[in-house]
Order: C-alpha cells, then sequence, then structure tokens
C-alpha cells in the first residue's frame, strides 16, 4: 500500500514539474517556421529544447527567405507558426512593415555584442541569433585569377562565369543588391546594366552552390565563411572567398515571434534557447555563420574563412522606405532588359 502511494506521489509530483502529462493532457506544440538550410542547424538544437521545456516542435521549412516572409505575409490573418527563424536585415524591413512580428527583447540579450543589436533592430521585433559576410568565392582548380572588386565583376572575361542568386527570392541575392545600391548609390542601376549579361541567376543559394560544386561555374555569390564550410564536408581546400575593394556586405539573421501566436510564452522561451551557448556553440559548423553569443568559441576551420576587415552596411530605415520600389527597378533592368535611364524616369 505504501508503495502505491509512494508512486501516486511520485507522479503528482512529475506532473507539476510538466516531466510528464496528465491523462488527457494533449502535449504542447510549437509550430516554427525556417528557410530550407536552417534544417541542419535546428534539428541538432530542437531535441534540446524539446526535452527541456517538455514541448513538441513542429519545424516548417520554407524555401528560401523571401519565401519565409511572404508567407508570413499570407497567413497574417490566421497565422500558423509562432516562431519564425532566418530572416535577416535584408528582408526584415519588409516582415516589420507587413505587422507579422511580435516585439520581445530576451531576457538573456545580455550575451549579444551591443553593436551587433545596433546594426540589426534595436526595436527587438527580431532578435540576431547569427551574422556573417556576403563574399563572392571561387574555384581555384577553375581559374588563377579572380575578380577583386565589384567593377571586376562586369568584365569581359568572366561573361557566363558568375552565378548568384535573385534578390527577390534569396537573401545572399537581395543582400548582394542592397551592397551595390550602398556602393553606387545612384548610379546602381547602371552598374547592374552593365553586369547582367555576366551572370546567371537562381532563386536560391542551394542551387547557386550546387552548380558551382559541379564546376559549372567559377564563381558564386556566397559567405566569406563558404571555405571553411567546405574544408569541414569535404577537405577541399580549392575554393577562397573575396575581400572586395569596396568592401563586403554584413548579413545578420534573427528569430522573431509570429504576430497572432498562442503559445507566447513558450515561443519567448525558444528565443531565448537560439541565443543560450548550447545552442549557438552548434552554429558555427551546421549554419557556417558566426553566433552572437560572445561566449562561443569558433572551431578550429575557421581559420579558413574569409576575414573582413571593411564591412558594408546599409540604413534599415532607407530599406524599408524604398525595398519594393528597388526589387522593381532590379527586374526591369536585369531580367526585363530595360535601360537604366528608362526605368529612373518612370
Amino acid at each position: 500500500m505504501n508503495k502505491i502511494v509512494t508512486g501516486i506521489l511520485l507522479v503528482l509530483v512529475l506532473m507539476a514539474s510538466g516531466c510528464i502529462t496528465s491523462p488527457g493532457e494533449q502535449e504542447k506544440v510549437l509550430t516554427v517556421y525556417a528557410y530550407d538550410s536552417l534544417e541542419y542547424w535546428l534539428k541538432e538544437v530542437i531535441p534540446e529544447f524539446e526535452e527541456e521545456y517538455n514541448v513538441k516542435v513542429n519545424l516548417v521549412l520554407v524555401g528560401s527567405t523571401g519565401e519565409l516572409v511572404n508567407r508570413l505575409i499570407i497567413e497574417k490573418d490566421n497565422p500558423k507558426a509562432d516562431v519564425v527563424v532566418g530572416i535577416d536585415n535584408t528582408f526584415m524591413s519588409k516582415a516589420i512593415k507587413a505587422g507579422v512580428l511580435e516585439k520581445y527583447k530576451p531576457r538573456n540579450v545580455d550575451v549579444i555584442p551591443q553593436w551587433i543589436i545596433e546594426k540589426f533592430d534595436p526595436e527587438f521585433y527580431l532578435t540576431p541569433f547569427d551574422y556573417g559576410y556576403i563574399a563572392f568565392n571561387y574555384r581555384t582548380d577553375l581559374i588563377q585569377d579572380y575578380p577583386k572588386s565589384l567593377d571586376d565583376l562586369t568584365k569581359p572575361e568572366w561573361k557566363g562565369k558568375i552565378i548568384i542568386e535573385d534578390p527577390r527570392t534569396s537573401s545572399p541575392g537581395l543582400a548582394f543588391m542592397l551592397w551595390t545600391i550602398a556602393v553606387y548609390k545612384d548610379q546602381w542601376l547602371d552598374y547592374w546594366a552593365k553586369l547582367r549579361e555576366n551572370v546567371q541567376i537562381v532563386k536560391g543559394w542551394s542551387a547557386a552552390w550546387e552548380a558551382f560544386s559541379k564546376g559549372e561555374y567559377p564563381i558564386v555569390l556566397s559567405y566569406a565563411t563558404s571555405p571553411a564550410a567546405s574544408v569541414y564536408y569535404e577537405n577541399n581546400t580549392n575554393i577562397r572567398a573575396i575581400e572586395f575593394e569596396e568592401g563586403n556586405f554584413l548579413q545578420i539573421e534573427g528569430v522573431g515571434i509570429v504576430k497572432g501566436t498562442k503559445n507566447r510564452e513558450l515561443a519567448e522561451k525558444f528565443v531565448e534557447f537560439l541565443i543560450s551557448e548550447k545552442a549557438q556553440e552548434k552554429l558555427p559548423t551546421t549554419q557556417w555563420m558566426y553566433p552572437v553569443n560572445k561566449n562561443v568559441k569558433l572551431p578550429e576551420v575557421y581559420k579558413y574563412a574569409l576575414e573582413v576587415k571593411k564591412p558594408v552596411t546599409i540604413d534599415p530605415a532607407l530599406v524599408a522606405e524604398n525595398l519594393d520600389k528597388w526589387l522593381k527597378q532590379w527586374t526591369e533592368v536585369v531580367v526585363e532588359g530595360k535601360s537604366p535611364e528608362e526605368v529612373k524616369g518612370q
């Protein structure tokens, strides 16, 4: 009899602590949206979150970053997700303007250096979880010389040898477009008119990197850390990232709470979990970006990454005000082949 009483008391204690659910009680489910290539990092860390908070995470992968934001906008009146992971400083303004995010400043925010917060989102619609630099990569087994600046990319010798991502659907693609706007300002469309004959444009990073890996193109728009990833996965040392004379664009990615979530408390815990050491220490060799948690040490393989000395950024407010117009102009010049003068005059 004492054993039965002891057993009942143990069950009650476990139920009170959240370690087990009572009969008929449903396990809590947190729905997390992310773009495709975040799968590797998130599937590494999500089981720890599930165990710690006795919750099931429903991870939904939604193509590229652009598609991720568009889905949130489509579902705005009837949100399906609780948390979104992977909106960066290029698509952030679109998401905030659309009103699909709720503000939340994590309780453990002190682990993030202030300069990252200031360059990203001081209002905390999104909390930064990683950062990196956009860089063109080239194959040393296919070419000896390589472009050393944005201007060099437009030279005739690189015609048909460069693959990049579409700014309408891809965060590195959009980062590159903003990079050119930051550097060339009012003349950025003139730059693209010269560049368009030299580049092949694909929907997202995965398609671009696959073609580059197969040797179809010797130059790809990617990241400063891509050479380190190639060494880590394939022991391949024939890929280099290029530091351009004009500098390289700084990309910061964030996690946010979807407006209208019915799991606000769990969503907050997930945001805090993603910037914790236990999640951040797995990020460098799965996401191949720099962790924002200042207590996490980089792995040895990062010595193959490009150390960018001249970050390029653009005012997020300027992006929020002009992004739709810029994308329309880019489409008219690069896709439809119109002249910059014709597009500017509209």
